[in-house]
């Protein structure tokens, strides 16, 4: 097999010196968050150059990660890329499920943030190509905080962050004071709750390994979630994640929102302002860290021209194409993966939330420590934690909802996370 590259699209791709064909067509299952809705029309270059046919999956993020798990897992073959972050990447490399990448060097690998690239390897091996990188942080409006005399400041206490929610909530004029993750899933209200829980001195897991669920950080740190959002977030909040709630930012009904930085890409008010994430003591762990990446199975029979896409579409070219495309521009490229984007002055010039991200970026902590004894910040690296993730976060949605009470549904987070460590065999 041999490579080269087309000027057009900068782009590594396959010429078979045997006989085998270029694939036709790829599958890609992707999030649907709003970068990756912008690759499907950005790629149609792709298509035009190499007659590539991309047929996109794009699926709300709970359903992509149990449809995404569930095929890589038996190799059943019905995806040649897939949307995955820093939780599977180094798990599902060293299984095998998903092909190491090894990018021709003009794709300049050393220009991917060094936090995404670790998150992203097994061994010092790559599995997974940032698409766009994250960490999380404040973001709040201006016009609205002036109006109530409140400042936010960056690592602000929680105590601050409630007071400021309680002063710009208006509900009577359909504006509330913080919107917050609430919508079950490891990686949707978990993702945001756990940076709290971490924020308050709280981990998932002791020492040993076992949950620790049943702590008083956790009470402490749940019952202030559950009360700031249930008094000044707005209602349903069971049921928001991402893509509601930046719905509800843009319609102007949120005061503050604490979230991925990616956000800052797609908030349309110029009344925006940013803070570094807030915390009850702990400042280590209160942000988090992560990257949509694309991966390839190991179940498909496309392999080379899949890694091929994904060169593409995580290169320098790419974030270049789509600055350079009619309907998008330098607001609109993906960020939080490559550090020369953030040297790019027109870049510069509309990415006001540039260094705010690249701060919470570099100041994620997912290394374990004395308090944690895992990898990962709003996660554990480990194979269990989706299971267990999962469980835990229907017990807060329901916490949140009134449906259980705090303790109540700690006490059965506890008892279903140690049932599946336990089976999983970390101890008897």
């Amino acid at each position: 097999m041999t490579f080269m590259r087309t000027a057009a699209l900068g782009v590594t791709l396959v010429a078979s010196t045997a006989l085998t064909a270029y694939a036709d067509s790829l599958t890609i299952a992707i999030v649907n968050n709003g970068h990756m809705i912008n690759m499907q029309k950005v790629a149609e270059s792709y298509t035009a150059e190499t007659g590539v046919k991309l047929n996109w999956v794009s699926l709300e993020e709970g359903v992509l990660r149990e449809q995404v798990t569930s095929d890589t897992a038996t190799g059943g073959g019905q995806y040649d890329i897939i949307n995955i972050g820093m939780q599977e990447a180094p798990i599902w490399g060293a299984a095998g499920w998903i092909e190491p990448l090894d990018f021709d060097v003009e794709y300049d690998v050393e220009d991917i943030l060094p936090a995404m690239r670790a998150g992203l390897s097994h061994d010092g091996t790559l599995y997974a190509a940032p698409f766009y990188g994250e960490s999380s942080m404040v973001m709040y409006r201006k016009d609205l905080a002036n109006a109530a005399g409140v400042t936010i400041k960056d690592h602000d206490t929680w105590s601050r962050i409630k007071e400021a929610a309680a002063a710009m909530h208006d509900p009577d004029n359909g504006v509330y004071g913080a919107c917050l993750r609430g919508k079950p899933g490891w990686g949707d209200n978990m993702a945001f709750i756990t940076t709290i829980v971490n924020s308050f001195g709280g981990a998932w897991f002791d020492a040993d390994m076992r949950p620790s669920l049943d702590t008083q950080m956790w009470k402490d740190a749940i019952n202030f979630y559950v009360d700031l959002l249930g008094n000044y977030g707005p209602p349903g909040s069971e049921g928001n994640s991402f893509n509601e709630i930046l719905a509800l930012y843009n319609e102007g009904k949120c005061g503050m929102w604490i979230d991925a930085t990616i956000a800052a890409s797609f908030l349309e008010s110029d009344q925006v302002a940013y803070a570094q994430s807030p915390n009850a003591g702990n400042a280590v762990g209160a942000n988090w860290l992560w990257a949509w990446a694309m991966a390839v199975p190991a179940g498909t029979s496309n392999a080379d021209q899949a890694k091929a896409f994904i060169e593409w579409a995580t290169s320098k070219d790419y974030v270049q194409a789509v600055a350079n495309h009619p309907d998008f521009g330098w607001s609109s490229v993906p960020t939080g993966q490559r550090a020369s984007t953030y040297a790019v002055p027109e870049f510069q010039a509309v990415a006001q939330f540039a260094s705010a991200e690249m701060a919470a970026i570099d100041s994620a902590a997912p290394a374990a420590s004395d308090i944690k004894p895992y990898v990962g910040v709003q996660f554990a690296a480990i194979p269990e934690f989706p299971q267990v993730g999962s469980a835990v976060a229907q017990e807060m949605a329901a916490a949140l909802s009134g449906a259980k009470s705090v303790n109540d549904a700690l006490a059965a987070s506890q008892e279903a996370a140690d049932a599946i460590m336990k089976e999983a065999g970390y101890y008897e």
